[in-house]
């Protein structure tokens, strides 16, 4: 396999309403933005809301040619028809790249959290502000749907980073990312609240 070769992922945050997706392409240890927006469906019925998140997403890759994707997996919801919902909507991002021959990684809320702020309990805007900065993007994403896409992404160049790789490098970039072992020139570009606390040894 050559580490060199750039490779398109598509993240994709799955709902029947609003869809997140994000087209980041990895060359390497860089990680550039391609596209990511924010597919909206404002049909009232759910199935012909699921034709327009199918179609959308269906131009997205046609235009962009991801490799990879990657979605949330489905979470334990209280409400038994939020999980469908959601379910019904990753079912769609799922049937979609399947279709171009585009296998699907799933990972865990709490998991894309942990990967792009630290900590799997992480909140929405951190995870806009902590995307925001890893990619360098001059503004944070505009909806909370399209960061969570990109945080996705992120997630999987993570996973399928080159150190995973025969012959890795001994010091990959792309490490999940902690609080603690944030440079300082990352700090200051996170808003006032958002800077981790040190702990006072005992």
């Amino acid at each position: 396999m050559n580490r060199n070769a750039p490779l398109r992922i598509l993240g994709i945050d799955p709902g029947t309403r609003h869809v997140g997706y994000c087209v980041l392409e990895q060359r390497g240890f860089e990680l550039r933005r391609i596209a990511s927006g924010c597919i909206k469906a404002d049909d009232n019925a759910v199935a012909f809301r699921l034709v327009s998140i199918h179609r959308g997403l269906v131009a997205v890759i046609a235009e962009h040619a991801p490799q990879a994707a990657a979605v949330e997996t489905v979470f334990t919801s209280r409400n038994p028809k939020s999980a469908i919902a959601i379910g019904e909507g990753r079912g769609v991002a799922v049937l979609s790249a399947a279709e171009y021959g585009i296998e699907v990684t799933g990972y865990e809320p709490a998991l894309v959290k942990k990967a792009v702020t630290g900590s799997g309990r992480a909140g929405k805007e951190q995870v806009r502000q902590m995307v925001r900065v890893l990619l360098r993007l001059k503004e944070a994403p505009e909806t909370d749907h399209e960061s969570d896409a990109i945080a996705i992404a992120i997630t999987h160049a993570i996973h399928c980073r080159p150190s995973n790789l025969a012959g890795g490098d001994r010091h990959p970039p792309l490490e999940p990312l902690r609080k603690r072992a944030l440079p300082e020139s990352v700090l200051r570009q996170l808003p006032a609240g958002m800077t981790p606390k040190r702990r006072s040894r005992r």
